[in-house]
C-alpha cells in the first residue's frame, strides 16, 4: 500500500461516512414532517418514536464522519472547521437541540412543554439537512479561504488557514448560504430526506392514516427532491471543475471536469446510475405498486448510499480538488495536499479493518429495533416511549 493508494482509500471511506449520513437524514426528514402527516397526539407520537429510535445513529454517524475527516485529512478540518466555523456551529447546534429535545419532551414538569421541543426538532428537520447540503456543495463550488504552510515558520502565528472576506465582510462560511447552487443541493438534501422518511414511516408504523397520508406526501416531496436534486446534477456536470495537474500539482480549472470525472472512471459511473435506479424505484414502487408494499426504503436508502458515494468520489478522485479555494485557487485542497502522513494513514487502515464488525453490530441492533412495528397501542401501554 503506497501513499497514494492510502490517501484514496480514506477518501473512499471517509466519502462512504458521508454517503451514509445523508441517507440516516431520514430521521431529519421525519421530525420536519412531525404536523404534515401526524394530525394527531397518538399519530405524532407513533412519528416521533419511529424517528427517535434512529436519531443516535445519525448522530454518531455525524461524529465519527467529522473524525475520520480530521485524521485522514486534517489540513481539510483545520480550513473548514477552523474557518467556516459557523456554518459547523449552526449544525451541531442543530443537533444539540435534537438530542435535547428527544429526552426531555415528555419529562414531567419539564419547562418549556412539550410543544415547544417538537419545534425545536422541526428546526433541527429542516435546517440540518439545508446546511450540510450547503457544506458539501463547497467541495463543487469552492470556499473562500487561503492556506499558506510557510506560515508554519512563524512562531508568533503559526496558523496555516485563513479565511478571506466575502465583499468586505469577515461570514466565516456563512457565504457558502449565498451561493445558489449550494443551495440547490442543500434543498435536493431536504427534500430527499423527507422521501426518505416518508418511506421509512410506510414501513415501521402500523397506522392506515399514517400509511395514506405518507404515499400521498411521497408524492410532492419526490417531484420537489427531483426538481433540485437534476438542476444541481445537469449543472455538475456541465461546469468547470477544479483539476490537479498530476506533473506539476498547479491547480486550474477545467471544463466538464466532474463529468469527465464520471467517463474516466467507469465504475464510479455504474455505482452512481445503479444509486439514481435504486432511489426511483424505492420510490416508484411505493407509489405504483400492491397498496401494502413497504419495502421501498431499503431501496431507495441503498441507492442515495451509492449516489452520494460517486458523488463525493468524483470530488477528490481522478486528481480533483475537492475543497477549492475562490479566495486563492492554488490554495485548493487536494487528497494529497491535505492528507495525514503515511504511518498515521497505514495505522488507521488497520484500525478500518474492524468496520465490517461495526456494520454487523449496526445491523443487528437496527433489526432488533424494528422487529415490531410501531402501533397505536404502544404508545399506549409502554411507559418506555419519546
Amino acid at each position: 500500500m503506497d501513499y497514494s493508494f492510502l490517501q484514496h482509500y480514506w477518501w473512499l471511506l471517509v466519502s462512504l461516512l458521508g454517503a451514509l449520513l445523508v441517507f440516516l437524514m431520514f430521521v431529519q426528514g421525519g421530525q420536519s414532517l412531525l404536523f404534515t402527516v401526524g394530525k394527531t397526539e397518538t399519530q405524532q407520537k407513533m412519528l416521533l418514536n419511529s424517528t427517535g429510535r434512529k436519531w443516535e445513529f445519525t448522530f454518531t454517524t455525524l461524529v465519527t464522519f467529522g473524525g475520520a475527516f480530521f485524521a485522514s485529512f486534517p489540513l481539510f478540518y483545520s480550513t473548514s472547521f477552523g474557518g467556516a466555523y459557523w456554518v459547523w456551529i449552526l449544525i451541531l447546534l442543530c443537533f444539540v437541540l435534537q438530542a435535547v429535545s428527544y429526552e426531555y419532551q415528555s419529562k414531567k414538569g419539564n419547562l418549556l412543554g412539550k410543544k415547544t421541543y417538537q419545534i425545536f426538532l422541526i428546526l433541527n428537520g429542516i435546517l440540518a439537512p439545508i446546511l450540510i447540503g450547503a457544506a458539501v456543495g463547497t467541495f463543487f463550488n469552492g470556499a473562500n479561504f487561503y492556506v499558506n504552510k510557510t506560515n508554519l515558520t512563524d512562531l508568533s502565528m503559526p496558523v496555516i488557514s485563513s479565511w478571506a472576506t466575502y465583499h468586505g465582510v469577515q461570514l466565516h462560511g456563512l457565504e457558502a448560504a449565498l451561493n445558489i447552487w449550494n443551495v440547490c443541493l442543500g434543498l435536493a438534501v431536504f427534500f430527499l430526506s423527507r422521501v426518505l422518511a416518508l418511506l421509512y414511516f410506510i414501513n415501521n408504523i402500523r397506522d392506515e392514516e399514517i400509511y395514506a397520508r405518507s404515499r400521498k406526501q411521497l408524492w410532492i416531496e419526490t417531484i420537489l427532491f427531483l426538481v433540485f436534486f437534476l438542476t444541481f446534477v445537469v449543472r455538475l456536470v456541465l461546469q468547470d471543475g477544479f483539476a490537479v495537474n498530476p506533473e506539476t500539482k498547479e491547480i486550474f480549472l477545467a471544463p466538464n471536469k466532474y463529468l469527465f470525472n464520471l467517463l474516466e472512471m467507469p465504475a464510479v459511473l455504474g455505482v452512481f446510475l445503479a444509486g439514481v435506479v435504486l432511489v426511483l424505484f424505492g420510490i416508484l414502487s411505493t407509489l405504483f405498486y400492491k397498496k401494502q408494499y413497504k419495502a421501498g426504503i431499503w431501496f431507495a436508502g441503498t441507492g442515495t448510499v451509492l449516489t452520494v458515494l460517486a458523488l463525493l468520489l468524483i470530488a477528490g478522485w481522478n486528481n480533483t480538488a475537492y475543497y477549492p479555494s475562490v479566495a486563492d485557487l492554488q490554495s485548493s485542497l487536494t487528497i494529497e495536499n491535505s492528507s495525514s502522513s503515511p504511518f498515521t494513514l497505514t495505522a488507521m487502515s488497520i484500525v478500518s479493518l474492524l468496520i465490517p464488525f461495526v456494520l454487523v453490530y449496526i445491523f443487528f441492533a437496527w433489526r432488533a429495533l424494528d422487529l415490531r412495528k410501531i402501533d397505536k397501542a404502544e404508545m399506549e401501554q409502554n411507559e418506555h416511549v419519546y
